[in-house]
């Protein structure tokens, strides 16, 4: 193999037993392979044979096709501290969005607080999306086209954002929901 690709293999494994918390000596173990051998792969000092390949790619419960094709670099940001998400106001609604910044994002994933009266807007919402989401405080009126329904606490919905709708807090004090929405509307 050429050493660029030797460098490719050992980024993917080093990645790989880092994303599995496994030492190389876990590896080597559960390969077959000496922990020697690990070692050079991950600096990219040493060409694997495709069986030493396979044999790294069976550890892991992966193809040789899946080792050499998956993904392994990271997207971005995995966990969010509440300081880190992006809040939006209006009129009452306080949304705040869960990985903004992650490089091809494909959800929307948004903790939203109505306050008392507030809703999703005076006109109806639509885009060319699904959305499902849980109530976890207080009573939302959510209208799907000519359809209403009050839930409540624990009450959840599955919707295609196709169909013009709207969410309002019809309860006394403040309603929370967790929603996702695939793709993302924003």
């Amino acid at each position: 193999m050429n050493n660029v690709l030797d460098n490719e293999i050992g980024t993917r494994l080093k990645a790989l037993r880092t994303m599995y918390k496994l030492s190389q000596r876990e590896v080597a173990k559960r390969s077959g392979v000496t922990n020697s051998t690990i070692s050079l792969i991950e600096q990219g000092r040493v060409s694997p044979s495709v069986d030493s390949i396979k044999k790294i790619s069976n550890s892991f419960s992966l193809s040789l096709v899946e080792f050499l094709t998956m993904n392994v670099e990271e997207d971005g940001d995995i966990f969010f501290a509440k300081e880190d998400l992006l809040s939006f106001f209006e009129k009452g609604a306080h949304l705040k969005l869960v990985g903004a910044n992650r490089k091809d994002r494909k959800l929307r994933f948004l903790h939203e607080r109505y306050e008392q009266g507030a809703s999703s807007g005076e006109h109806m919402l639509s885009c060319d999306s699904e959305e499902a989401g849980i109530i976890i405080k207080g009573q939302i009126e959510l209208t799907v086209g000519q359809a209403s329904r009050v839930l409540g606490e624990g009450d959840s919905y599955y919707i295609n954002n196709n169909i013009p709708h709207r969410f309002k807090n019809v309860g006394k004090g403040d309603a929370i929901i967790i929603s996702a929405e695939t793709p993302p509307s924003f």
